[in-house]
């Protein structure tokens, strides 16, 4: 285990620390603030009789349809920006203003677009997995190497083979920040779907239920459980935006 992780574990067995602590000595409301022993029990019951995988899974599902389709779209979108001067000056200003709006504003459109089902749940993640790769992937290819690019020229290389062998090759590190970043903004987006609209299968209508019927156990397990998913994502998308850019530190 390295130095770093020591480090970024100090904090959260601290509040964990004083999470037992506050509960033993009876300075909370267990109904507010459960014992860490009763959210285990609820976390063994979840699993074993509940359904806890189940509802996991269609969180994940949902979550890396939305990432996947909003990821290839935006690599697409974000390499025609780049390469194309007409593009980017007839469609950046609009889609930079539109990017200021929250994500959580587009619920009631795309409500009305798609329904309350899954569809919609799946284009809200969408929209936010979109955005950031778009960016880096506009300007990972403005950021080609000039020099490059006049061999290319040079060696009469097609459109098709500039984007595939040269701008794409090239912009790779800031695609992976890209797709780094919309895997995060996917997760926090999937909750959010999961919150506000239909309840279903999934973590946040897991923590629905428990908020309706006040067993703040649950609650919590809920909480932990997506932090628990998000930390993993980030951790494993930070290692592969490692291997993709060499020169970034660990």
């Amino acid at each position: 285990m390295t130095r770093r992780a020591v480090r970024g574990a100090v904090l959260p067995l601290l509040l964990l620390a004083v999470w037992e602590i506050v509960s033993k000595a009876g300075w909370a409301d267990p109904r507010i603030l459960p014992p860490l022993e009763q959210v285990a029990r609820t976390a063994w019951h979840q699993a074993t009789e509940e359904g806890l995988a189940y509802h996991l899974a269609a969180s994940l599902f949902r979550d890396m349809a939305g990432f996947l389709i909003g990821a290839t779209l935006g690599i697409a979108a974000g390499t025609a920006l780049g390469l194309s001067r007409t593009a980017d000056r007839l469609f950046t200003p609009s889609f930079n203003g539109l990017r200021q709006i929250a994500i959580l504003a587009w619920i009631p459109l795309i409500s009305i677009w798609f329904g309350v089902g899954e569809a919609a749940k799946i284009a809200f993640i969408t929209a936010a997995a979109f955005v950031p790769v778009v960016l880096n992937t506009q300007e990972g290819i403005r950021s080609a190497s000039t020099q490059l690019i006049e061999v290319a020229r040079a060696l009469t290389f097609t459109r098709w083979q500039m984007i595939a062998r040269l701008y794409l090759p090239s912009a790779l590190p800031s695609i992976a920040t890209g797709v780094h970043l919309s895997l995060i903004y996917a997760w926090v987006a999937s909750v959010g779907a999961e919150y506000f609209m239909t309840v279903g299968p999934g973590i946040g209508g897991l923590i629905i239920a428990g908020r309706e019927r006040f067993q703040m156990d649950l609650v919590i397990l809920g909480i932990l459980i997506l932090g628990l998913v998000g930390f993993l994502i980030n951790f494993g998308a930070s290692a592969v935006e490692t291997l993709l850019s060499p020169g970034r530190p660990a």
